[in-house]
């Protein structure tokens, strides 16, 4: 039930009890209204102010007795003690007063808790003018009803522009708000799990520049469990994400660009390694090729002698086995020559399905001299069938290279010794595999993790500069391979190559295996 209430006396007292309390203020108080006013004065100033508010005014309160003017209760006013005796003696039965004593204490009591408020709500809009971060007050319904200065400023908007508009209005300059997006508004977050939230959001000011905020939201909650306001707490973030984006740019950059010197680096390494193990092979070379030219020599001198003292008795028979003789030599010295001149060469890698058993054959060729002088025999175990591997020939044959020359001078202290070859496929690995085993001294456990680090070497002074193992190593990687040692002293070495196989040969030999 609400209560109506007139107001006797319509003068300056009446109008600040209007102005403060509101048509609304009371009603949701208490449960009443003001509904009229009286006095004999019709210009008072409350009674003007209740005129433009559309209250009923009158100059006489007997018309407000009348049950049809709906009145309840008489609050008075006017301080004259008289007044309310002649409204106490002749009021109807059913309208209650409240003296002007009563009610100018309550109203004592009002303003000073309303001052107390005043200040109140002063003090903590000059705390949340103090704080530098941007903070927001709005409702449920994403309605804002406060922001701080920091918020104004920052975002380029007068109290007047944010205030009553939607917090998407805003932000976001839509008429769509985003707290149905499945990774939008927070707020959502919030209302669900009934707990403060923290997000990463993005807002867009007045002229259109992109602010990368730390959002931190907050719920008030009234004694009832209802949710009342929410106070959202942002942080700009904008430079330190642009630049710590600046950083990975050229942090990616400085990663690029050191890359690019280790490529460089290790095609150096690459070719240093080559023109190394070229140096090694030129004097085994040289007498690998004296010696078929010294026989072709021979031949053709003998040849001419036998022209000279033969008078014309020649045996075509025995020329033409001597021209076979000096065209095998010849062939030879063309094989050895050709694959010298392939390894040799600084070429473009070029990736390609690639014979390994081929590639092993090939650096043996050009290798007989020195592992001849090294008196090394070579006990070659390579599976036929073994198929085809991805890869850069120039770079396995250069492996291989490494590996024989390697084997070689490890049992150049024995006085020679075997080195085995073999290679073979292992379809569950989807690898194919190359290992080198020779009888040289061996290689101590605690050296193998250090065999493939750049200019380590085991090689007394003279023999190595320890690069070999080292390109050996970043060739195979790079042909996603892998290459491990097995070895300890006295009883020689073994350095197992593992390569993958492409898809296609893998589903081949899985095929042909099972």
């Amino acid at each position: 039930m609400v209560i109506n209430i007139a107001l006797i006396g319509g003068g300056s007292y009446c109008e600040e009890v209007l102005k403060m309390t509101t048509l609304a203020f009371l009603q949701d108080q208490v449960h009443s209204r003001i509904v009229a006013v009286a006095d004999a004065d019709e210009n008072a100033p409350g009674a003007r102010l209740a005129r433009r508010w559309g209250l009923k005014v009158v100059s006489d309160y007997h018309a407000l007795y009348d049950p049809k003017s709906g009145v309840d209760l008489f609050i008075l006013l006017d301080p004259d003690p008289d007044l309310l005796h002649r409204i106490l003696d002749g009021k109807p039965e059913r309208l209650r007063v409240l003296a002007y004593s009563a009610f100018d204490l309550f109203w004592r009591a009002f303003k000073s808790r309303e001052r107390l408020l005043q200040q109140r709500s002063e003090e903590i809009q000059t705390i949340l003018n103090g704080i530098q971060d941007l903070i927001l007050v709005f409702t449920p319904e994403q309605e804002i009803v406060d922001a701080n200065e920091a918020f104004l400023k920052y975002m380029g908007y007068e109290k007047k522009d944010v205030i009553g508009k939607k917090c998407y209005e805003v932000y976001h300059q839509t008429d769509e708000s985003c707290f149905l997006e499945e990774k939008g508004c927070p707020l959502k977050s919030v209302i669900q799990n009934q707990l403060p939230a923290d997000t990463i959001r993005t807002r867009t000011g007045p002229g259109g520049k992109v602010h990368y905020m730390e959002v931190s939201i907050h719920p008030i909650w009234e004694k009832n469990g209802k949710l009342s306001r929410l106070i959202e707490i942002s942080h700009d973030f904008t430079e330190r994400r642009l630049q710590e984006e600046e950083n990975r740019r050229r942090l990616e950059k400085m990663v690029d660009e050191r890359t690019r010197q280790l490529q460089e680096t290790h095609a150096k390494l690459l070719h240093q390694d080559k023109m190394a193990s070229l140096g090694k092979l030129s004097a085994s070379v040289v007498h690998e090729i004296n010696n078929p030219i010294a026989g072709i020599l021979n031949l053709i001198l003998l040849m001419k002698r036998i022209m000279k003292e033969d008078n014309g008795a020649r045996d075509p028979g025995l020329f033409e086995r001597y021209l076979i003789l000096m065209e095998a030599e010849t062939r030879r010295v063309s094989r050895i020559i050709s694959n010298l001149l392939t390894f040799s060469r600084q070429s473009k890698i070029e990736l390609g399905a690639q014979d390994i058993n081929q590639l092993i054959e090939k650096t043996l060729l050009i290798n007989e001299n020195l592992l001849k002088i090294h008196n090394v025999k070579v006990a070659p175990a390579l599976d036929p069938d073994l198929p085809a591997v991805v890869g850069s020939a120039d770079q396995l044959q250069q492996i291989f290279m490494n590996m024989i020359s390697n084997a070689a001078e490890a049992m150049e202290s024995k006085g020679g010794g075997v080195l085995t070859i073999k290679s073979w496929c292992d379809p569950r690995a989807k690898a194919i595999f190359v290992s080198f085993r020779d009888t040289g001294g061996g290689i101590a456990p605690a050296y193998h993790d250090k065999l493939f680090e750049p200019f380590y070497t085991t090689k007394t002074k003279g023999k190595g500069v320890g690069l070999g193992l080292s390109v050996v190593y970043g060739i195979i990687k790079n042909h996603n391979g892998s290459i491990t040692v097995d070895s300890r002293p006295g009883h020689g070495a073994t350095f197992t190559i593992q390569l993958p196989l492409p898809v296609e040969n893998i589903a081949s030999v899985t095929k042909v295996g099972g």
